[in-house]
């Protein structure tokens, strides 16, 4: 393993955190039609219900595969549209402003 001096791995770091941050704030790409609906079910089902869908309310209501509605949400985190909190189940939050989701069809 090699060896930095304390200051190199400090200014490192810094790079690393101020890149995060600046990436955390480019702005949000559009979304496509199938994410819009899955996103206004998630924010209509949370605030019917007061806690998020699971992956199975997001099936029977979409009518698909367990492997469809888990690529979804997993691409919906990945474009930071959604949030999950790891190991806890329903923990779907919307990211994206309310007056940007589309209605549910």
């Amino acid at each position: 393993m090699r060896s930095w001096p304390r200051g190199a791995r400090l200014i490192l770091n810094v790079r690393r955190l101020m890149a995060a941050h600046q990436e955390s704030k480019r702005p949000m790409e559009p979304f496509t039609k199938l994410q819009g609906q899955y996103l206004a079910f998630i924010a209509a089902y949370t605030k019917l219900n007061r806690r998020p869908p699971a992956e199975a309310d997001f099936q029977r209501f979409f009518q698909v595969t367990p492997p469809s509605v888990h690529n979804m949400i997993v691409t919906l985190e990945r474009r930071r549209l959604i949030r999950r909190t790891p190991g806890r189940p329903r923990s779907i939050e919307v990211l994206v402003a309310i007056d940007q989701v589309p209605t549910l069809d």
